[in-house]
């Protein structure tokens, strides 16, 4: 997923003058994943350049250059660090358009790593996508594996609204199915590995079925479509696994889709329990399908407590804790 992002970024850069890439160690360095490496040697230092640690002047920085025609991608080194940038993107970035009635624009990318698997603790870990999803003007992305990762970031980069673009760090070398004694399998291996070169994208706002089935419909996204693809073959469930893709906007018509096959829904991601953006997945499927569903909506995810160091495979949802959800929603 590295050289997938890293070769979107150079395939948007050799195509338009107007892409511009930086933040914190992104250019001589390469970023701290890499994600950026050879793109300051290739396209010099007034395209791909290193900012101050300073997540709000990194944000307000980017607005200014999408306002004046440019189209910044960002990178916020981890997705716990973009707090301090919270009022620029949502008091400016996400109101752009609309404030000035749609005589400046905000297109730019914020690329962030996010969610756990490194233990990393609390300070690098967190999944913060329920923060974006909640404001109007800002499309919110997360990618489940190579192709998607490349195709969606060249649809964001030639958005010409705000987009978060959230990158589950635990992905970035290969897909994992969240046991703690299993380590990153090669991305070789994975139908989704390969990228083609040059330019294609994948549209934001669609979602895809990862894994088909009648019994009940998994939506999840990021890591988790590999954790639920894994809790499927291990407790037999057939189970409809929907990859949303992208949050922000939301591809509902697959969703209701998908619940009114199957009457059954289970929700999964690693962010918080408690106002998670599963909170709003199960409202939309509760008002649009509630007559299709034969068991409740179930909910699995991460704690209501910081995320911990020591302990991160508790807190981690993993094939155990989804399988018995899995399990439950057929049950009844």
């Amino acid at each position: 997923m590295v050289e997938a992002i890293r070769d979107a970024l150079d395939v948007k850069m050799a195509e338009d003058q107007k892409v511009v890439v930086f933040g914190e160690d992104v250019g001589y360095f390469g970023g701290v994943f890499r994600c950026t490496e050879g793109l300051q040697r290739k396209y010099g230092k007034s395209r791909c350049f290193d900012a101050p640690i300073n997540e709000s002047g990194i944000v307000g920085v980017a607005i200014g250059m999408g306002a004046y025609g440019l189209r910044p991608v960002a990178e916020i080194q981890f997705a716990d660090y973009v707090y301090p940038a919270y009022d620029q993107i949502v008091s400016e970035a996400a109101r752009l358009r609309y404030r000035s009635g749609a005589e400046f624009f905000a297109p730019l990318v914020l690329r962030m790593p996010c969610g756990g698997g490194i233990y990393g603790g609390q300070t690098h870990s967190q999944s913060p996508e329920a923060v974006f999803t909640h404001v109007c003007g800002l499309k919110t992305v997360i990618p489940s594996n190579p192709y998607d990762a490349k195709g969606l970031l060249i649809s964001a980069i030639e958005d010409d609204d705000p987009v978060i673009f959230l990158e589950p760090k635990r992905l970035y070398n290969g897909p994992f199915s969240g046991h703690p004694d299993q380590p990153a399998v090669a991305w070789a291996k994975h139908p989704l590995s390969e990228t083609p070169e040059g330019r294609y994208v994948v549209p934001l706002g669609k979602a895809a079925v990862r894994r088909e089935g009648k019994g009940v419909t998994v939506l999840c996204y990021g890591t988790m479509v590999h954790v639920s693809e894994a809790a499927a073959e291990e407790t037999g469930v057939d189970a409809e696994i929907l990859d949303l893709r992208s949050l922000i906007p939301l591809d509902i018509d697959a969703i209701v889709a998908s619940v009114e096959k199957t009457g059954r829904c289970v929700i999964v991601h690693e962010a918080t329990l408690t106002s998670g953006f599963g909170a709003e997945l199960a409202a939309q499927v509760a008002e649009r399908c509630f007559y299709a569903l034969e068991t409740p909506i179930r909910r699995v995810a991460g704690w209501d407590t910081p995320y911990p160091h020591a302990e991160e495979w508790s807190y981690f949802p993993g094939p155990e804790r989804v399988g018995r959800a899995l399990l439950a929603a057929m049950e009844g």
